[in-house]
This record gives C-alpha cells, structure tokens and sequence, in this order.
C-alpha cells in the first residue's frame, strides 16, 4: 500500500510522511502536482494522496482535475492538506474531486480520523 504525500515544502512532506507510516504505508514524496503525476504513473499501489493546495508549477486543484480525469486512478482517496478555510474554495475542492480536507495546522489523530472516515485501509 501506497500514499502519495505532495507538498512543496519539505518539512511539512516529513511530517505528513512520519503519520502515513505509522500506518503501514510506503510513502511517494513529490514537491508539486506535476512531479506527483510523473510519481503516480511510476506506482503500482497508490491508495491516497495527500495533497497541498499551494505549490509551484501545478497546484493542488490541477492536481485533483488531472487524476479525477484519469478513470485509472478513480479509487485513489485525495485529501486536501491546506490551509485554505473559505467555503467557497472547500467547494471548488471538491468539485474537483477531493475525498476530505485536513486544515493546516492538524494532529497526527485529526487526519488519522479523516483517512478513516473516507474509508483508506491499512487502519
């Protein structure tokens, strides 16, 4: 089992990193969307992708657009790792297609309790 963690920044990469495998995922690491599609094409067992929404060269949302657009990877839960609070962006968010959200900051427990929620085995 796989996970996906993008970000631009490496510490937050890190963290995000240390949670995911404390639940039995081997972890992908990309610094912005489009290095996490050249990643999720080199996989073979991506089950979720965490996902920030800010980054350089491709965002989160052109991220989310790009894999939802791809029936291949329709059973790979995203889940927005942001600090974007507005409704009206959580609502493009999910048009697009994210599974969950987890506002930044967060506790290891708060998105153990998302990746539950949404269904994401190895819990």
């Amino acid at each position: 089992m796989q996970a996906l963690v993008i970000d631009d920044s490496r510490a937050m990469r890190r963290i995000l990193r240390g949670i995911v495998e404390k639940m039995g995922f081997e972890v992908i690491e990309a610094g912005d969307g489009k290095e996490a599609l050249e990643q999720l094409a080199n996989a073979t067992n991506v089950e979720m992708a965490l996902v920030d929404w800010n980054m350089p060269v491709m965002n989160g949302i052109e991220f989310v657009k790009a894999v939802r657009a791809d029936s291949q990877y329709e059973r790979i839960k995203l889940v927005m790792v942001t600090t974007e609070t507005e409704p009206a962006q959580m609502a493009r968010a999910l048009m697009a297609g994210v599974d969950e959200f987890v506002m930044k900051p967060f506790s290891p427990e708060m998105l153990t309790e998302k990746l539950k929620y949404i269904g994401v085995a190895g819990l």
